[in-house]
C-alpha cells in the first residue's frame, strides 16, 4: 500500500508542479518577450527540465573548451627488418607531458640511451564478454548509436518495436530486467531461428553444443525478462526488420559464448622511460560470429625474450591537443538519464522528444551521428531559472531524484495514511 501511496503521490506532484509553473512560464514569458508571442506552449517537467539542463551543460562545456598542448614519445620497431612500414608501437608509459621543457629534456635523453631492453613479457588467455540480456535502456541507447534511430521511434507503437510486440515477434520491449530466469525455454527460442539465411547456422551452432547460459546482469523488475525475439520474422522491412535484426543477433549472442583471445604484452626501458605494446590473437570468436556490433581485432607482435636489447627503428617527441567534448547524442543522453534516475525505462524517449517538440533542442545531424544543440529559449530556460537562486537547480538531476525517493520519506507516509482514511502524524 506504502509504494503505491508513494507512486500517485509523486504522479499528483508531478502534475500539479509541471501545470502550474507550465502556465506560469508560457503566460509570463510571452508577455515579456515578444518573440516568444508565437511559441504555443513552453512546458515544464519535472524531468522534462533536467534532460534539458543535461543538454545544455554539454553545450556549455563544448564552448567555453579551451584546447592544450601536450607532448610525448613515440617509440616503435620494425616487425619485419626487410619491411620498415610494418612498426611495432610502444606506447610511453607516461602517456603525455603537458610541459614542453620537461618532454624535451627526456626525450634527449632517451635519444642519448636509445638501447632498449626488455624488462618483462606476460602472456595470458584473455576474454570478450558477451553483452548481458537486452533492457529497454540499452535498446534506446544501441538503436540510437547503432541502428541510427531515435528512441521515440523504436519505442513508438507504429512504427518498431512495440508493433513488433503486438504482432508477436518480440516480448514486451519495456523492462528494466536484464537477468533471465534460470527456467527460461531458450532451447525453444534458439530453434526458431535455425531457418534464417543470415543467423540460422549460428543458432544451429548453439544448438550442437555452442550455447551458454546468459550472464546475469544487476536488475530484475519482476514484472518481464529481458528482450527477445519470440518468433521467426522472414518478411520484415525497414526499420521493423533492423531492429528484430538487433534483437535477434543481441539474444542469440547471449546464449552464445565469451569470445577467447591470447594477450601479449611486452615492457621495455628505453633511455630510462618505459614502454609497452601489447598484441592480440583471437583464437574462438564466438558470440562475435553472430554479432558484428562488437568488434575484436587480432594485432599481431613480434616474439620478444625478456632480457632482449633491440635499437628502436622509430623515435620521436611528437605533438597534440586535447580534443574538446562532443555535444551530446541521443544515446549518450539516454545514458544519463538513467544513470541519474530521470525518467523510467519507458518514458526516457518521450522526455528526450518532448524537449525537442517544445523546441528547446535541435537535433542537428553531422554525417551518420545526430547531436543534441539547446536553442536559445532552451539556453535561456535554464540559465533563468539558475539565476533564481534555488537551493536545488530545477535543470540539475538532485531536486527530481530526491522526489523519486519519497517512498522513503514521510510525505509519502503522510499521503498514504490519508488514503487509509486515517490523520497523518503531526
Amino acid at each position: 500500500m506504502r509504494q503505491a501511496a508513494s507512486v500517485e503521490a509523486r504522479s499528483i506532484i508531478d502534475l500539479r508542479v509541471g501545470a502550474t509553473i507550465t502556465r506560469m512560464q508560457t503566460l509570463g514569458l510571452q508577455r515579456l518577450v515578444p518573440q516568444l508571442k508565437d511559441q504555443k506552449l513552453m512546458s515544464y517537467g519535472p524531468c522534462q527540465f533536467p534532460t534539458l539542463g543535461f543538454v545544455v551543460s554539454r553545450y556549455e562545456q563544448v564552448k567555453s573548451f579551451v584546447p592544450e598542448s601536450f607532448w610525448f614519445i613515440y617509440l616503435s620497431v620494425a616487425r619485419d627488418p626487410r619491411n620498415e612500414e610494418d612498426q611495432t608501437e610502444f606506447t610511453w608509459r607516461r602517456g603525455r607531458l603537458f610541459d614542453f621543457d620537461i618532454a624535451v629534456a627526456l626525450y634527449e635523453y632517451v635519444l642519448e640511451n636509445a638501447m632498449a631492453t626488455v624488462t618483462k613479457v606476460t602472456k595470458k588467455n584473455v576474454k570478450k564478454w558477451k553483452p548481458l540480456p537486452l533492457t529497454t535502456v540499452e535498446l534506446q541507447k544501441s538503436g540510437s548509436r547503432l541502428l541510427r534511430m531515435a528512441p521515440k521511434k523504436i519505442l513508438d507503437a507504429r512504427p518498431v518495436a512495440e508493433k513488433l510486440y503486438q504482432d508477436g515477434f518480440l516480448s514486451y520491449p519495456r523492462t528494466e530486467t536484464d537477468i533471465f530466469d534460470p527456467q527460461f525455454d531458450h532451447a525453444a527460442l534458439i530453434a526458431k531461428q535455425v531457418v534464417d539465411p543470415a543467423w540460422g547456422g549460428f543458432a544451429t551452432g548453439l544448438q550442437q553444443g555452442g550455447y551458454a547460459p546468459p550472464r546475469r546482469g544487476k536488475k530484475d523488475d519482476h514484472a518481464h525478462p529481458p528482450i527477445h525475439p519470440t518468433a521467426h520474422a522472414g518478411n520484415l522491412t525497414g526499420d521493423a526488420k533492423r531492429v528484430y535484426e538487433f534483437v535477434t543477433r543481441r539474444y542469440l549472442a547471449c546464449c552464445s559464448k565469451d569470445a577467447e583471445g591470447f594477450e601479449t604484452t611486452v615492457e621495455i626501458v628505453s633511455g630510462g622511460e618505459d614502454f609497452y605494446a601489447t598484441g592480440l590473437v583471437v583464437l574462438a570468436r564466438n558470440y562475435l560470429d553472430v554479432y558484428p556490433y562488437d568488434k575484436w581485432g587480432d594485432k599481431a607482435l613480434p616474439d620478444f625474450e625478456e632480457g632482449q636489447e633491440f635499437m628502436p627503428g622509430v623515435c620521436e617527441l611528437r605533438d597534440g591537443q586535447t580534443s574538446q567534448p562532443n555535444l551530446l547524442t541521443e544515446a549518450d543522453l539516454v545514458g544519463l538519464m538513467d544513470k541519474n534516475g530521470i525518467g523510467t525505462d519507458a518514458t526516457i524517449a518521450q522526455h528526450i522528444q518532448t524537449i525537442i517538440d517544445r523546441e528547446y533542442v535541435i537535433a542537428r545531424k553531422e554525417g551518420a551521428t545526430t547531436y543534441l544543440v539547446p536553442s536559445n529559449l532552451g539556453i535561456g530556460l535554464v540559465e533563468g531559472y539558475s539565476k533564481i537562486g534555488f537551493e536545488r537547480s530545477l535543470s540539475k538531476p538532485q531536486l527530481r531524484r530526491e522526489v523519486s525517493r519519497l517512498k522513503n520519506n514521510t510525505i509519502s507516509d503522510a499521503y498514504s495514511q490519508i488514503l487509509l482514511g486515517r490523520r497523518p502524524n503531526a
